[in-house]
């Protein structure tokens, strides 16, 4: 693969498929860096006929550093774009996809796709909550003798329950 160099980024550039290799490091500089971004949409080439029809094709490609198999992952969840991952040393991007990429960064993708994720734990976290109430009410419950103490955490997990339902 060739050097390029986007900004003061170091990127690897196959010559046949014209893909690029960037490890983590530079991905995260591009995905910051609006300039780097710039360069990145300046290097748009035309898509071929023939290469317009092998996107329907899935194929797993091996790491150019270790040689495993990467993982295809659709970027940031969210981006239709699918790019090959090697969680270790870095990402593959077939020929235009980091342009893609960038475009969807520079639309706000990446910021929609950040508030959501936060949401989706925010969410998850209040079930866990709701479960805990509900799992510290059950707990007090079925027992036939008077157990005062569990009858009082019964009581503070209805509390606690009840606060929470007023929350939302």
């Amino acid at each position: 693969m060739d050097a390029v160099v986007i900004g003061n980024t170091n990127l690897r550039e196959c010559p046949k498929c014209e893909g690029i290799w960037a490890d983590a490091v530079g991905l995260q500089q591009i995905c910051a860096d609006r300039e780097k971004q710039a360069a990145v949409l300046g290097m748009a080439s035309p898509m071929t006929t023939a290469e317009a029809g092998d996107l329907d094709k899935v194929r797993y490609v091996p790491c150019p550093v270790c040689g495993k198999l990467m993982n295809r992952v659709n970027f940031a969840h969210c981006s239709h774009v699918v790019v090959d991952v090697c969680n270790v040393h870095g990402t593959w991007f077939d020929k235009d996809e980091l342009r893609r990429i960038v475009e969807f960064i520079r639309a706000g993708g990446l910021e929609t796709a950040r508030a959501r994720e936060m949401a989706q734990l925010e969410q998850e976290r209040r079930e866990l909550k709701a479960a805990q109430i509900a799992g510290s009410w059950d707990a007090g419950a079925g027992s036939p003798q008077k157990d005062y103490d569990a009858w009082g955490t019964g009581i503070s997990a209805a509390a606690e329950f009840l606060k929470f339902l007023l929350k939302r």
